[in-house]
C-alpha cells in the first residue's frame, strides 16, 4: 500500500546528529566532459595572453559558457546538472581570478561560497553570494587585493553580494541573526586555508548557538511572515516562484531545518532517517526539478533574477514548456495548473515533514499525553492521530471521520505526520464505492455542519489529496486558473475561500465590513446548505459548456447521493445555477426599473431563497478578487436585496403604482428640506420640469440635497456638488451632482474631467429637464476604491476644475495621456457593441464589452460627442481586464435612433475606436 515509512514511536530510536558533518558540494553529477565543455583552461589560459587586461578573456569564458548551457536547457539536459554545473564555472572563474592575486600578506583570508551558491546551486540570474573570511578583524593589508578582485568580478558582468569579516564577526552576528547564521550553515570553501573554514563551522555548531527547538520556532516564525506577505496562497494570479508558500523557499526551509538538526541538507537523507518514503523523496525531487526549469527559463527570458511568474511571461513559458491551446483551456491555463498543481504537492510534503521536524525537535523531552478519542484515534500531545497503522484499511470511513473530529474538539492543532502519511497512502481507497457507502456521506455532511474549523479542514482534504478524490469534480479544477485580472486565484483556491468568507460572515468582526451580510447570516436555517453550494458554484468551471449549468448537475447528482431532502436539493441547485444572478443584477441593470425589481424577485420567489443568494454573492465577489468589493458594489447589493425583500413582502400581485412611488418620494424629500425655508410651491414648481425617471433613480434623500443646492446656486452658472454616502443615501460612492445649462458635449466634458481627476467613475444618471438643464450625477471613489471623504482640498479642486470644464463644454480638454498598467497590456480583445431600444422611453441601449483601459469612459464619452449623440444614463461595470458599459442614448434632438444605417454607423465607429485603445499603452 506504499506506507513503508516507520513512524517514531517509543521504543524506536530517533535520528542523531552528526555535529561534524560540513557543507560538501563535489558537484558529482557533472559528467567530466560537460565541465570541459563548459569552461576550457587551457584555452582560457590562452585568451589572456591577447589582452594587456584579463576582462577579455573572462566575459568571453562566460558568454560561451551561457549559450552552451542555454543550449543544454533546451535540449532538456538534467536542470540538476545546469544548476550545479553553473555554480561549479562560477567556482573556477573566482578560484582564477582570486589565486591570480598575492594573499600571504597579513592574515590567512579564504573565499566562501554562501546562500543558494552555497548550496551548489545558481540559476542564470541567481545572485553570487560570497562570505571574504579573515582570521584577525585586521584586514588592512588585503583591502587592496579584495577592492580588486570585487571590482574584477563586477566588471566582468557578475551579479556578486559580498560580505568581509572575521571568525569572531561571524560568531558574534551568527548568534543574533537568524539570516547570517542560515547563510553560514550553506556555506562552503572555494579557495583559500582549510582550516579557517573548519574553524567557522565549529563555532557556529549547533551545540554553540541556535539550538534546533530555537532554529525551528524562528523559522516557523518566518515562514508565517514570508506566506502572509504573498496573502497565504500559492494560488494568485502571478505566483513568486520562490516565495509564495509551496514555493522554493519552502523547500528551502526543510533543507535548513534538516541541515541544522540532523546535519544534512540532502532529501536523500531524509529516507534514511525515516522521514520521506521512496515515493515522497521522487515526488520531491521531481517538484524542485520543475520549479528550477520555470526558474531557469524565467530567468533567462527576463534577463535578470526574476523569480514572479508575471503575465508578462505566463504564455512564453507555456510555449516553451511544450502546452497547446484546445477546446476549452488555453496553454497558459494548463501551464498554470502544472505550476498550482506542483505547489500543491510541494504544500503538502512540507506540511508532512514539519509536521515530522516539530513532533521530534519541538517536543523533545516534553511528556507523552495520550487521550483517546474513540477506538480508532487518540491524541497526542494536542494532536489527533491513528491508533494503528491498519486504521484507513480496516474502516475505511475513518478517511473523513479524523477531519470531522478535528472540527470537533478545539484542543486539537492537527495531524500526526505519521498519520498525515497514512492518509496520503490510503487515499486511493476513496472510489466510487466510498463515495457511495452511507457511512461516508453521513460523515461528509457532517463535517459541513462543523461548528468550527471547517474551512482549515476542506484545505487540509484538498492539500492530503482526499477532498479531490471525494468530490472528482472538485479534484478536476485543482490548480485550474483563468487567465484574465477578474479571478485572482485558482478555481479550488477561489472556491475554498468562498467557504471562509461564508463562514466569516457569523463572525463578529464581520459586521463592520459586512454589515447585512452579518445580519442576513442569522436568518439562514441551514447554513451547510450554503457551504455546499458555495462547494459546487464554480466546480463546472473547464469543461466548455455554462459552469453554472453544469455544476447544477453535479450538485443535484451528489444531493441525491447523499440523502437530502428534494426541497434542499432544490435550494442547493438552484443556488449553484443562478450564483452570479444577483450580482449581474446589480451591477449591469437599473435598480430604479420596477420592471428590473420586479423580474429579478419572480427569478428568487422567497425571502428564505433571497437570503441565501445574497449571502453567496458576497461571498463570490470577495473570494473572486478582494479589490472588488468597495462601498459601491455593496451598496448595489444592499439596495436590490432590500426593494426585492420588500416586493416580497408585499406579494408581486400588490406592487405599488409608480405615481404613487413618486409622490411619495417628492413628499419624504419636501418633508427632508423644511427646515431650509423653501416654499411648498417653489420646490414642488422646480421639480415640474423634471421627468418621471429623475424621482424612481433618486431616494428622497438625494432628491432633497440636489433641490436645495439648485435653489441656492448662482444663476448662468454650473453647479457642482460633492457629497458622501451616508445613511439615507442607499449608493456607497461618492455623489457628483452637476447642474447646467444642457449641451451637447456635457456628458463627454463631465467624464473628461472626471478622468482627469483621477476619479473612478462607477454609475452616472444624466437626465435633462423639460427647461432645458441637464441634472447629471456621477457616483465616483478614487483610483484606489475609497470615497472622498470630507477633504475640503480635494472637494474644492473637484469643484474647480469641473465648473471650468462644464462652463464651456464644447471646448473640454483632450484626454490626458494616462499609462495603462503593466497587467492590462497583455489582454486585448476586439470589442462588442450591441444596439437594442427601450420602446418606453424610446432611447437607445447601447451594450459595450471591451479591454479596459485608462481614461476609457472618457474616450467613449469623446466618440458619442463625435457621433452627435446624447447620453442620458450610463451603467458601468469592470471585471478584471474587460468592462460591460451600458448608455442610453439618443440623436442631438432627443429622438430615438431608430435608423439601421444610423445604428451600424455608432457600432462601426465605437468599435473602430476602442479597438485601437485596447492595441495600445497609452490613450490619447
Amino acid at each position: 500500500m506504499g506506507y513503508k515509512c516507520t513512524p517514531f514511536r517509543q521504543g524506536h530510536p530517533r535520528p542523531t546528529r552528526n555535529h561534524t558533518t560540513k557543507m560538501n558540494i563535489p558537484f558529482h553529477c557533472i559528467p567530466d566532459d560537460m565541465k570541459q565543455e563548459l569552461f576550457n583552461k587551457g584555452q582560457f589560459r590562452a585568451d589572456l595572453t591577447l589582452s594587456t587586461t584579463p576582462l577579455p578573456a573572462y566575459k568571453k569564458a562566460l558568454k560561451q559558457a551561457t549559450l552552451t548551457m542555454n543550449q543544454w536547457f533546451d535540449n532538456k539536459v538534467d536542470i540538476e546538472i545546469l544548476v550545479q554545473a553553473r555554480a561549479w564555472l562560477i567556482d573556477q572563474v573566482l578560484t582564477l581570478a582570486w589565486e591570480h592575486l598575492d594573499w600571504h600578506h597579513g592574515c590567512n583570508i579564504a573565499l566562501l561560497a554562501v546562500g543558494g551558491y552555497g548550496r551548489g546551486e545558481l540559476h542564470p540570474g541567481s545572485d553570487i553570494d560570497l562570505l571574504i573570511l579573515l582570521e584577525t578583524e585586521d584586514y588592512t593589508p588585503h583591502q587592496p587585493n579584495i577592492e580588486q578582485f570585487l571590482t574584477l568580478l563586477w566588471d566582468i558582468g557578475l551579479k556578486v553580494g559580498s560580505s568581509v569579516r572575521s571568525l569572531t564577526e561571524c560568531e558574534q552576528q551568527a548568534k543574533e541573526d537568524l539570516s547570517i547564521i542560515t547563510n553560514l550553515m550553506e556555506s562552503r570553501i572555494i579557495t583559500g586555508p582549510s582550516h579557517l573554514y573548519d574553524q567557522l563551522m565549529q563555532s557556529i555548531d549547533i551545540r554553540h548557538m541556535w539550538s534546533g527547538k530555537d532554529y525551528l520556532q524562528a523559522k516557523y516564525e518566518e515562514q508565517r511572515k514570508r506566506h502572509k506577505k504573498y496573502n497565504n496562497t500559492g494560488y494568485d494570479l502571478e505566483p513568486n516562484i520562490k516565495g509564495s508558500p509551496g514555493g522554493l523557499r519552502d523547500l528551502h526551509m526543510l533543507g535548513w531545518v534538516a541541515r541544522r538538526h540532523y546535519g544534512t541538507h540532502d532529501p536523500a537523507e531524509l529516507l534514511r532517517l525515516n522521514f520521506l518514503t521512496d515515493t515522497e523523496h521522487h515526488q520531491l525531487k521531481h517538484c524542485q526539478a520543475f520549479l528550477w526549469r520555470i526558474r531557469w527559463a524565467l530567468h533567462s527570458i527576463s534577463g535578470r533574477s526574476e523569480d514572479r511568474l508575471l503575465f508578462d511571461h505566463q504564455r512564453t513559458l507555456a510555449e516553451q514548456f511544450d502546452y497547446r491551446d484546445h477546446k476549452g483551456s488555453l496553454a497558459v491555463e494548463q501551464f498554470m495548473q502544472s505550476y498550482f498543481r506542483t505547489v500543491m504537492i510541494l504544500s503538502q510534503l512540507k506540511d508532512l515533514l514539519l509536521q515530522h521536524f516539530s513532533d521530534d525537535i519541538l517536543t523533545t523531552g516534553e511528556p507523552r499525553e495520550i487521550r483517546p478519542i474513540n477506538e480508532r484515534f487518540q491524541a497526542h500531545n494536542n494532536y489527533i492521530e491513528v491508533v494503528n497503522d491498519q486504521v484507513f484499511a480496516e474502516y475505511p470511513p475513518a478517511i473523513l471521520e479524523i477531519f470531522v473530529l478535528l472540527t470537533r474538539d478545539k484542543s486539537l492543532q492537527g495531524i500526526k505526520a505519521e498519520s498525515i502519511r497514512l492518509l496520503r497512502s490510503y487515499r486511493y481507497i476513496v472510489d466510487q464505492s466510498f463515495r457511495e457507502d452511507p457511512r461516508c456521506t453521513r460523515l461528509f455532511l457532517e463535517l459541513m455542519r462543523a461548528p468550527y474549523a471547517l474551512t482549515a479542514n476542506l484545505r487540509r482534504m484538498a492539500r492530503y489529496g482526499i477532498l479531490g478524490r471525494y468530490l472528482p469534480e472538485f479534484g478536476r479544477i485543482i490548480g485550474q486558473m483563468q487567465y484574465d485580472l477578474f479571478h485572482t486565484f485558482t478555481v479550488d483556491a477561489h472556491t475554498l475561500l468562498l467557504v471562509k468568507y461564508l463562514r466569516s460572515f457569523s463572525y463578529e468582526q464581520s459586521r463592520t465590513r459586512f454589515p447585512v451580510a452579518a445580519r442576513v447570516i442569522q436568518t439562514i436555517p441551514k447554513p451547510e446548505l450554503l457551504y455546499l453550494a458555495g462547494l459546487f458554484h464554480d466546480i463546472g468551471k473547464g469543461r466548455g459548456g455554462d459552469h453554472s449549468q453544469l455544476g447544477a448537475q453535479d450538485a443535484e447528482k451528489f444531493c441525491r447521493r447523499h440523502g437530502l431532502t428534494k426541497k434542499d436539493t432544490d435550494l442547493i441547485a438552484w443556488l449553484v445555477k443562478e450564483h452570479l444572478t444577483m450580482s449581474v443584477t446589480a451591477q449591469k441593470q437599473d435598480l430604479s426599473d420596477p420592471k428590473v425589481i420586479e423580474d429579478f424577485a419572480r427569478k428568487v420567489g422567497t425571502q428564505s431563497r433571497l437570503n441565501y443568494l445574497y449571502i453567496l454573492t458576497v461571498a463570490d465577489i470577495n473570494a473572486t478578487n478582494p479589490k472588488l468589493w468597495n462601498s459601491w458594489r455593496a451598496s448595489l447589493l444592499q439596495q436590490l436585496h432590500q426593494v426585492t425583500e420588500d416586493v416580497l413582502s408585499q406579494g408581486l400581485s400588490n406592487l405599488p403604482k409608480i405615481n404613487r412611488k413618486i409622490s411619495e418620494a417628492k413628499e419624504v424629500a419636501f418633508t427632508l428640506m423644511e427646515q431650509q425655508s423653501h416654499s411648498r410651491e417653489t420646490v414642488f414648481n422646480l421639480w415640474e420640469h423634471f421627468k418621471k425617471s429623475y424621482f424612481t433613480h433618486h431616494q428622497p434623500e438625494e432628491i432633497a440635497w440636489q433641490t436645495t443646492g439648485i435653489l441656492q446656486a448662482a444663476a448662468n452658472k454650473p453647479l457642482v456638488m460633492v457629497s458622501e454616502p451616508n445613511h439615507g443615501f442607499v449608493h456607497g460612492g461618492s455623489k457628483v451632482f452637476v447642474y447646467t445649462k444642457d449641451a451637447p458635449n456635457l456628458f463627454a466634458a463631465s467624464v473628461s474631467a472626471l478622468d482627469q481627476l483621477r476619479l473612478d467613475i462607477q454609475d452616472a444618471w444624466i437626465t435633462t429637464t423639460k427647461n432645458g438643464y441637464s441634472a447629471n450625477t456621477f457616483t465616483v471613489l478614487e483610483a484606489d476604491g475609497s470615497v472622498i471623504g470630507h477633504n475640503r482640498e480635494r472637494i474644492l479642486q473637484i469643484n474647480n476644475r469641473m465648473s471650468h470644464t462644464l462652463t464651456k463644454p464644447a471646448r473640454f480638454p483632450d484626454l490626458i495621456k494616462r499609462r495603462t498598467p503593466r497587467q492590462l497590456r497583455h489582454f486585448s480583445m476586439d470589442p462588442v457593441i450591441l444596439i437594442s431600444h427601450k420602446i418606453s422611453s424610446r432611447q437607445a441601449i447601447v451594450d459595450i464589452t471591451a479591454t479596459d483601459r485608462p481614461g476609457l469612459l472618457a474616450l467613449i464619452g469623446k466618440t458619442f460627442t463625435r457621433l452627435e449623440l446624447q447620453v442620458h444614463s450610463a451603467k458601468i461595470a469592470t471585471f478584471g481586464e474587460k468592462v460591460e458599459d451600458s448608455f442610453t442614448i439618443t440623436d442631438k434632438q432627443g429622438q430615438p435612433i431608430t435608423d439601421a444605417k444610423h445604428s451600424e454607423k455608432i457600432c462601426r465607429m465605437l468599435r473602430t475606436v476602442l479597438k485601437e485603445a485596447s492595441q495600445l499603452d497609452m490613450i490619447q
